[in-house]
């Protein structure tokens, strides 16, 4: 649908690839066009999640508005920008970066098929094309890629809840 209203009907963007062919220029305009391309294939990865992750965001900030501790700072005259973004908000993003670390295997599948609709050079049109040629040791590699991919997403994971939630400590004893 994205190639049919931007690009077919309104023209605004190019059909596919990742740069323009004939495109002579230096290195920040070779940039441009670069992201120029990307705006439609990184605009359909991610708008598939974007309403999961404002409903849960949504869900998860309204209940950490309620705790105990945020009526404490509003009744210590906290003013409320301070409460909402310092004490809530930090408290509130712990779900939606455990939804977003596990959905990072997703997020490689789903470019599987973006990238071959929209003709962007990437691992998930590497995997498109294996696939069609059987080429087992190349789907092997891509497997194993991406499976390391996914666990050093699930690292970086802990690493944001460290700086989101200093309460969270490595080997911290209870």
């Amino acid at each position: 649908m994205m190639l049919v209203v931007f690009v077919a009907k309104l023209g605004l963007f190019p059909i596919g690839g990742m740069e323009d062919p004939r495109f002579e220029g230096g290195s920040i305009a070779h940039v441009v066009d670069v992201l120029y391309h990307l705006v439609l294939p990184a605009f359909t990865l991610g708008i598939i999640y974007l309403a999961y992750y404002s409903r849960l965001a949504r869900a998860s900030m309204l209940e950490v508005l309620e705790s105990d501790y945020i009526r404490t700072a509003r009744a210590k005259g906290v003013d409320e920008r301070s409460v909402v973004y310092r004490h809530a908000l930090r408290n509130a993003l712990i779900p939606v970066v455990t939804i977003a670390g596990l959905q990072f295997g997703a997020l490689f599948s789903g470019a599987v098929l973006v990238e071959t609709v929209f003709s962007w050079p990437g691992l998930g049109r590497l995997a498109f094309e294996s696939i069609l040629r059987h080429d087992t040791p190349m789907m092997l590699g891509l497997l194993i890629a991406s499976a390391a991919m996914v666990i050093v997403a699930n690292l970086l994971t802990d690493v944001v809840y460290r700086m989101i939630d200093p309460r969270i400590r490595v080997g911290a004893k209870r």
